[in-house]
């Protein structure tokens, strides 16, 4: 009864809007400072891969996997990570200051929260993943006042549409059914 109440009510969407207003300009606005500032990640890649996130009383790396894909992926690419960071933290900001596409926006911002995390950063990441759970819990109703009000209609109508357009049959000779 909770959730249908969060997912639904106009009032819960209100008050996920402010909190997704607030969290959309935290991101943004680290996004705008790293566009605009010379953002190099060089030297948090390589902190991340020479010390990784451990066990206190074993040493053992907790997120060898990921550790790896900083060490092979994420370093050898730096010019890659220095655009896509700052440009992403800015349009899942925008995305959900807007409310548009807002449950992606939340979406990628934890799973860019999950990855800072995982390279050991703790800083605001748990708190603004917090947040972004709860946006994202809120489903449809995060964007309710928003662009998604008006764009979701339109990409649920343009999906029904392509669905239907491949799921259609047409008969053969003998009058069957045929797929497309």
């Amino acid at each position: 009864m909770a959730m249908k109440w969060f997912k639904e009510n106009a009032w819960a969407a209100v008050a996920i809007t402010l909190l997704r207003i607030y969290v959309g300009w935290e991101w943004m606005h680290h996004g705008w400072e790293k566009l605009t500032g010379g953002f190099d990640a060089t030297g948090f890649l390589n902190n991340a891969v020479g010390k990784p996130v451990a066990d206190k009383a074993t040493q053992e790396v907790l997120f060898p996997n990921f550790t790896y894909f900083l060490e092979h992926f994420a370093l050898p690419n730096v010019k890659l990570i220095n655009f896509l960071i700052p440009l992403g933290e800015f349009l899942i900001g925008v995305g959900l200051i807007v409310g548009g596409l807002t449950l992606t926006a939340a979406f990628f911002g934890m799973m860019l929260n999950f990855m800072f995390l995982f390279a050991g950063t703790v800083s605001t990441n748990p708190w603004l993943l917090l947040l972004l759970v709860i946006i994202f819990t809120a489903g449809v109703n995060a964007g309710r006042f928003g662009i998604d009000a008006y764009l979701l209609p339109l990409l649920r109508k343009g999906w029904t549409k392509a669905i239907g357009k491949y799921g259609k049959t047409k008969d053969d000779a003998h009058g069957n059914p045929v797929p497309r």
